[in-house]
């Protein structure tokens, strides 16, 4: 379920499929981050793991707010944390050999799912708007 199908039936947070998504993300993330040593936590893995956290981070923010406008406002903000996290972040430890093949592929799915989920839950949301 995604949040918003029925007025009448509210999702707590941690059901719900964005954020679930967003914290596999985080989850592989603090994986990567972890193993890293100081120098490379404080040059690449502070950036890389607060840009991933923040996706989840305004997901729950957007969830929590009353407004179709500013839920949605926060969704585009978590989508493009998503798009800085993966396509910046994420291929940079890649090409700098810090992410595996295997992880790098993980995390590329997972966020290519929640970037689809996202965009569903902006529509959804848009709908609702509309309705009203």
């Amino acid at each position: 379920m995604l949040g918003m199908e029925s007025k009448s039936k509210y999702i707590p947070l941690k059901e719900l499929e964005i954020y679930q998504s967003s914290r596999q993300l985080s989850a592989k993330a603090w994986s990567i981050y972890q193993r890293l040593d100081y120098h490379l936590r404080k040059n690449w893995g502070d950036q890389m793991i607060s840009s991933i956290d923040s996706v989840g981070a305004n997901i729950a923010e957007g969830y929590a707010r009353y407004h179709f406008l500013d839920r949605i406002k926060f969704y585009y903000i978590a989508r493009a944390s998503l798009s800085e996290s993966v396509e910046h972040w994420i291929d940079l430890g890649f090409e700098r050999k810090i992410i595996l093949e295997e992880e790098h592929s993980e995390i590329y799915s997972i966020s290519k799912n929640l970037q689809i989920k996202l965009n569903k839950q902006i529509k959804i949301a848009y709908d609702a708007k509309k309705k009203i």
